[in-house]
C-alpha cells in the first residue's frame, strides 16, 4: 500500500465513524432516556411505604400516626413507577396536625400530612428518627434536629439548612404530591 492509499484508508475511516458518532450520541436511543425511577417527586406521584408490612403500598393520611413518628417513603408515579431510582427521592411524611403549624407549612399540608425530602442537608444521610420529646425528625448519623411544624427547620445538630418540603393533596384518599420539592435536597456542595 502507498502512502497516498494509507491516507485514504484513514480518512475514510475517520469520515464514517464521525458519520456514525451523532447517531451513537442521538437522545432518542431508548437507553439514554431518562430513568423514571430516578427522576424526583412530580405533581401527581403518590408515596408508598419502603418499610415494614405494607411496603409498596400507598399511604393514606389515616396510616399515619398522629403526631408522629414519620414515615418513609418513596414517590411513586401515576403509571406505578416508585421512584426509588435515586436516595436522593427518599421523602418522609408526618401526620402532625394543625396546632403550632405555621402558615407555610399548613399551606403544603393536606389531612394534616407535611412532606419533607428525608435526606439531611449536612452529609445526606435519611432522616429516620423521632423525637417524642421535641416533636421533631433526627438525622440518626449526627443528630441534626427539624421542626415539621416550621419548614423543617433545623433546631439543632450540624444541618445548615432545613429540608427541602414537598406540597401535598388528597387524590382518592391517598397522600399525592401537588408539585416537586420547594429546594435544594440533601447537602450542598460548594
Amino acid at each position: 500500500m502507498h502512502d497516498r492509499d494509507l491516507a485514504f484508508s484513514r480518512r475514510a475511516v475517520l469520515g464514517a465513524g464521525l458519520a456514525v458518532a451523532p447517531l451513537l450520541m442521538s437522545p432518542a436511543r431508548a437507553d439514554d432516556a431518562p430513568d423514571p425511577a430516578a427522576e424526583p417527586p412530580q405533581a401527581g406521584d403518590h408515596f408508598v411505604f419502603l418499610t415494614g408490612p405494607k411496603t409498596g403500598e400507598p399511604i393514606r393520611s389515616e396510616d399515619l400516626p398522629p403526631g408522629g413518628p414519620q414515615v418513609q417513603a418513596y414517590p411513586a408515579a401515576p403509571d406505578g413507577t416508585v421512584r426509588n431510582g435515586t436516595r436522593l427521592n427518599l421523602v418522609i411524611l408526618a401526620r402532625i396536625g394543625d396546632e403550632g403549624v405555621d402558615d407555610e407549612t399548613r399551606a403544603r399540608m393536606a389531612d394534616g400530612v407535611a412532606a419533607y425530602s428525608g435526606v439531611c442537608t449536612h452529609q445526606a444521610c435519611p432522616v429516620n428518627m423521632w423525637s417524642a420529646e421535641a416533636h421533631a425528625f433526627v438525622c440518626s448519623c449526627h443528630g441534626s434536629v427539624y421542626d415539621p411544624k416550621a419548614g423543617a427547620e433545623v433546631l439543632d445538630g450540624p444541618a445548615p439548612r432545613h429540608l427541602a418540603a414537598l406540597p401535598l393533596t388528597l387524590k382518592d384518599g391517598i397522600l399525592t404530591a401537588a408539585g416537586g420539592f420547594t429546594g435544594h435536597v440533601g447537602m450542598q456542595m460548594g
